[in-house]
């Protein structure tokens, strides 16, 4: 079954496309700013806004929580929504500052299960964004569940659409070792795939390394 093949389905995704060297950010700070900015973005897009607060200095978030949000907000505007993701970044910020003396060390000392879920209470802070920031800058082991990874998931015909987000994270965390490097990187791996060739229309079955596991390319190239 397919559940017993996902390090077989993530070791050709890394055959074919090598280590994707993912969250592409210097510090921590950059990792959780780009984490709350990606939000229903392409990551393009991203990019210019970090490189704006980077040239004012503000890329850190000690300068964004010392900053007036009327400052921040057309620096991030390349992001969209950026006066909704300006106080996102503030709500994060001012959470930090509050309860952990603006030190992140002292944040990622908590509990997976406890941080979790006072990340979960900051309002603009989903799921995803929560669990990227724990994974990728916290170094915790817990599985991000994306948009990509979700369609890949429902075209291998290992899950069911009425999954929420919970039953994907349980799904990979209950059928692969919890190795932090791997999960970064897996998760990374469904992400290129998802964006380059299993499109929502259109993907490029016959260039997809997962051909061989797919329920969706053998229901494509074998109609009953």
């Amino acid at each position: 079954m397919i559940f017993d093949q996902l390090e077989e389905i993530y070791n050709a995704l890394l055959n074919r496309f090598l280590d994707q060297n993912w969250w592409p950010a210097t510090t921590k700070d950059e990792i959780i700013i780009g984490a709350i900015l990606t939000q229903s973005v392409n990551w393009s897009n991203v990019e210019k806004a970090i490189v704006n607060l980077k040239q004012n200095s503000l890329c850190t978030l000690s300068a964004l929580h010392d900053t007036k949000a009327e400052i921040i907000a057309p620096l991030i505007r390349s992001s969209l929504y950026f006066n909704q993701k300006t106080k996102k970044l503030k709500h994060f910020t001012n959470f930090l500052f509050t309860h952990f003396e603006g030190n992140l060390k002292l944040m990622f000392r908590q509990n997976l299960e406890e941080l979790r879920k006072n990340l979960l209470k900051i309002h603009g802070l989903g799921e995803e964004t929560a669990d990227s920031i724990l994974l990728y800058a916290g170094d915790y082991p817990i599985f991000v569940i994306d948009a990509y990874t979700i369609r890949i998931c429902q075209r291998l015909g290992c899950t069911q659409s009425k999954w929420k987000y919970a039953k994907y994270q349980k799904f990979f965390m209950d059928h692969l070792s919890a190795d932090v490097a791997m999960y970064k990187d897996f998760h990374a791996q469904l992400v290129n795939l998802g964006k380059n060739i299993c499109k929502k229309k259109h993907p490029e079955c016959e260039q997809c390394p997962l051909s061989k596991f797919c329920k969706y390319y053998e229901n494509t190239t074998n109609p009953s």
